[in-house]
């Protein structure tokens, strides 16, 4: 084979691998490219107010005192149309969280209030720099609390409860019949259903030593 002929045959055969990388690479390219659209059921909003947050009026504001909050959490389970009722539920060994109104957090709260939607996955969040300026306090199994050493001013307390709702349902097992015709079954079966409630308050301490007592629910 004549020298010239190899030559050019080596050249057809150095374009093709030349190209067939190029495709490789640009579909690699494509691929690594592409953004695939989340369901409008898992699709997650988050909003943070814009307003700077002031750590040293918030450090300033939980500074020691000498007023006191003391407080019990419950809440109710909800009937059917959707209101609290029945017996107490006590927060047994829950975390009760305390945060300074702030401008910032009051800006947060209005947000929350405009925003905020769990069935659609709608969340207003702090800073994390503003979550870190709170006091924590945990409960007694009857649900009590109590925050020392406060200073003078208007405070938030969250928790968040737990409790499990336990019922009957009929459950329809079969038909039969008799001399008084068809006799439809039922057996009766237990039920329960987990819950978690925001339970809030705001507070406030209006003179140094006062004891402000209040219900959390």
């Amino acid at each position: 084979m004549k020298p010239l002929l190899i030559h050019k045959m080596k050249i057809m055969k150095l374009k093709k691998y030349v190209l067939t990388l190029f495709y490789v690479v640009s579909a690699t390219a494509i691929v690594s490219a592409q953004y695939k659209e989340p369901e409008k059921k898992d699709k997650v909003e988050i909003f943070r107010p814009e307003i700077a947050f002031d750590s040293l009026q918030a450090k300033k504001m939980l500074a020691k005192g000498t007023g006191t909050i003391k407080g019990v959490a419950f809440t109710k389970a909800k009937n059917n149309m959707g209101f609290k009722a029945g017996q107490r539920i006590y927060a047994n060994k829950i975390k009760v969280t305390l945060f300074p109104v702030t401008p910032y957090f009051e800006a947060w709260y209005q947000l929350r209030k405009d925003k905020e939607s769990l069935r659609r996955r709608r969340y207003v969040y702090l800073s994390d720099q503003a979550y870190r300026y709170r006091l924590e306090a945990i409960t007694n199994s009857d649900g009590e609390f109590t925050f020392p050493e406060m200073k003078p001013g208007k405070y938030f307390l969250q928790g968040v409860l737990g409790y499990t709702h336990y019922g009957t349902y009929n459950q329809y097992t079969g038909s039969g019949y008799n001399g008084y015709g068809q006799t439809d079954y039922y057996q009766q079966k237990n039920y329960s259903v987990d819950h978690e409630d925001r339970i809030e308050e705001f507070v406030e301490v209006k003179e140094n030593g006062e004891i402000v007592k209040i219900k959390l629910h």
